[in-house]
């Protein structure tokens, strides 16, 4: 048997009135979804606990049968352990956004434009983190480059349990109330934060992106602490050879910790302008390769929820049926073997909101040798319809396997 699972991460929305009352799900044209969606066992499913934090690390950690309030220790050390980072025990991992803020107030007075500083690319974001490091780093603390504006920082001795707020929670809002406060344990980290505006702003990377009309990367943005993960190994769990295909660190990282094969694919972005093909090409080595089950996540639709982009969500949603999906599942019905897929978003990612959401995703699954009662077409209306509901996302493996 082989498994497939996709994440098209933060698929799920709420109705949009441009698009006459309809979600980017039901608005986009994805025909072998839907047309798999048919006979599969269709319903609904919460990944993040109730009391958590609806990020993609509890989720997609969820996703992969790991109680995520046994596991979840913040997705920057899952991030870190992608990069390659060896963590001890006394450090603590944050996530360092490089975020566009306002020029012209003092630091607290400025808004935060861009979480993702218009998805700087990774070799202009290598610059600016190397001027962190030169200038912030110690022999404390070290800054180190990740992926477009996702950076890590990690500190020896750093407070892993200080609340900070999530940089694409307060788009278009002033930071004062949002910074780390002075009086509570968070002045180390605002003053790095604040110091670091003024490395960046009218760094020469800045400044060739102002020429060239788009938004600088003029400041670190710290959240997300944590100390080094421990998952348990998934072949030893489920006896099952797994791969993960991501560009994002965090999905990576849960997949390195729980022993399953990272592969990278050559122009796969994190964003709507990714290597959809190549992932899909990917997912067929790996299933050649002899791997049993192959987790394949795309952020795309996640981005252009943050960003607000109705078309581009949808989109990157016709993109990964059309480029992902529908290649997969020729190789899968031409292998010869038995095979399942599931498909889901780990978590809402509302254009109206442009921020995470706990509200449950739509789910399906897909068995090549059984026939389920499922539904038309694949979206938040049909699946909550089924009224099959799972409140725990932890599950959902048991649910595919059995």
């Amino acid at each position: 048997m082989k498994y497939f699972v996709l994440i098209p991460d933060g698929m799920a929305d709420k109705k949009i009135a441009a698009l006459g009352n309809k979600t980017p799900m039901q608005a986009s044209h994805k025909p072998t979804m839907d047309a798999l969606a048919k006979t599969s066992t269709v319903g609904t499913v919460s990944n993040v606990p109730s009391g958590m934090v609806p990020e993609s690390d509890t989720a997609n950690m969820a996703i992969l049968s790991f109680d995520p309030k046994i596991y979840s220790k913040g997705r920057s050390p899952l991030e870190a352990v992608s990069m390659g980072l060896e963590m001890q025990p006394d450090q603590t991992a944050y996530r360092c956004n490089v975020v566009t803020l306002s020029e012209a107030e003092d630091y607290d007075q400025k808004i935060i434009l861009d979480h993702s500083a218009d998805e700087i690319t990774t070799a202009e974001a290598d610059e600016l983190i190397q001027a962190l490091e030169r200038e912030l780093g110690n022999e404390m603390r070290h800054f180190y480059t990740g992926v477009s504006y996702r950076h890590c920082l990690l500190w020896k001795n750093g407070d892993d349990r200080y609340p900070f707020m999530r940089p694409h929670d307060i788009l278009g809002k002033a930071i004062g109330e949002y910074l780390p406060g002075k009086n509570d344990g968070g002045a180390q980290f605002y003053e790095l934060m604040r110091k670091s505006y003024d490395i960046l702003n009218h760094h020469p990377v800045n400044e060739a992106r102002r020429a060239r009309g788009l938004k600088p990367a003029n400041s670190a943005w710290l959240w997300s602490p944590g100390k080094k993960p421990q998952l348990p190994n998934f072949k030893d769990k489920w006896g099952l050879d797994a791969a993960v295909i991501s560009a994002v660190d965090l999905i990576k990282g849960i997949g390195i910790c729980a022993g399953m094969r990272p592969i990278d694919v050559e122009g796969a972005t994190g964003n709507v302008h990714t290597n959809y093909q190549g992932k899909a090409d990917a997912a067929i080595k790996a299933f050649c390769d002899g791997c049993d089950y192959v987790y394949v996540h795309v952020e795309g639709p996640d981005e252009c929820g943050h960003r607000a982009e109705v078309e581009n969500k949808i989109r990157a949603i016709e993109q990964i049926d059309e480029k992902i999906l529908a290649p997969v599942l020729r190789y899968l019905q031409g292998c010869g073997d038995d095979f399942r897929i599931m498909i889901l978003p780990d978590h809402p990612t509302p254009i109206e909101l442009r921020t995470h959401t706990m509200d449950p995703v739509p789910f399906m699954i897909y068995d090549s040798k059984a026939d389920a009662c499922g539904v038309d077409t694949f979206d938040e209306d049909t699946a909550s319809d089924k009224k099959y509901y799972l409140s725990d996302g932890f599950r959902l493996m048991e649910l595919l396997t059995k």
